[in-house]
């Protein structure tokens, strides 16, 4: 059973770099992101991943916005581009994942090197763009992934996007739920975890349901990066883990 799900895994990931290279030069913005959603969401049924999307205090969804989450695996990207796809940000060891790190890249996902000021600098001024030019983009503003019942301090610096480019910060919670709807461990993806490993456990998992939810947006009207951090890692954490304080870099 393993097996065979891990070859359907792989011939989706074949497919989709076959799409990207042969079919995305001609199509519309409109065009990929439509095939980037339904391939996403054929991807997250293949590893066994039910979706459920919820709303909190909240009747639609904002935009634009810069759109922010907390991190638990490599499959966060794409439970989120089953809702809309985004531009995201992402660690630069990304790019070296076998056929992923690929598609990543040809998608549109934005790298960035950890500990480098001038490339997170780069990488704002090219949000801001992008942002301006109607895209949605998304970033992880944890920097890694942490363990499900945990949301790690949100750093600030990516945050003065929405301020320059004048648009609330919608955030985002995720997490990865089992039958009897307790956090399904074998979503993690932390350590020294490979990605092929986290592969295989998610596959192995029974089955898990991810848990999409969509938080009031925030106005970053005469806001700082730092009480924006600082008020989306409180809105996320208000439902992941709502005894969290406010914790920000």
């Amino acid at each position: 059973m393993l097996a065979f799900g891990l070859a359907r895994l792989a011939v989706h990931l074949v497919v989709g770099l076959l799409k990207v290279a042969l079919l995305f030069p001609f199509l519309d913005a409109a065009g990929r992101e439509r095939r980037v959603q339904r391939w996403s969401r054929q991807l997250v049924g293949i590893c066994g991943v039910r979706m459920r999307f919820d709303e909190v205090r909240q009747r639609d969804p904002v935009s634009p916005a810069l759109i922010v989450c907390n991190h638990i695996s490599w499959l966060d990207i794409f439970v989120l581009n089953t809702l809309h796809p985004c531009r995201f940000v992402a660690k630069s060891d990304i790019r070296g994942w076998p056929l992923i790190g690929w598609l990543c890249e040809h998608t549109g996902t934005i790298f960035i090197a950890r500990g480098r000021a001038r490339d997170v600098r780069r990488i704002y001024e090219g949000l801001v763009r992008s942002i301006h030019d109607g895209e949605r983009v998304a970033f992880f503003p944890e920097g890694t992934t942490s363990t499900q019942g945990t949301v790690l301090p949100f750093h600030a610096n990516l945050f003065e996007a929405a301020i320059e480019a004048r648009v609330p910060v919608q955030p985002y919670a995720i997490r990865y739920l089992d039958a009897d709807g307790s956090l399904h461990s074998s979503a993690d993806f932390v350590g020294e975890m490979s990605f092929v490993e986290s592969v295989i456990a998610i596959m192995k998992s029974g089955g898990m349901t991810a848990e999409l939810v969509r938080l009031p947006a925030i106005n970053t009207d005469g806001a700082h990066r730092r009480e924006l951090a600082r008020a989306a890692h409180d809105a996320v954490a208000g439902v992941l883990l709502p005894s969290q304080a406010a914790l920000v870099d």
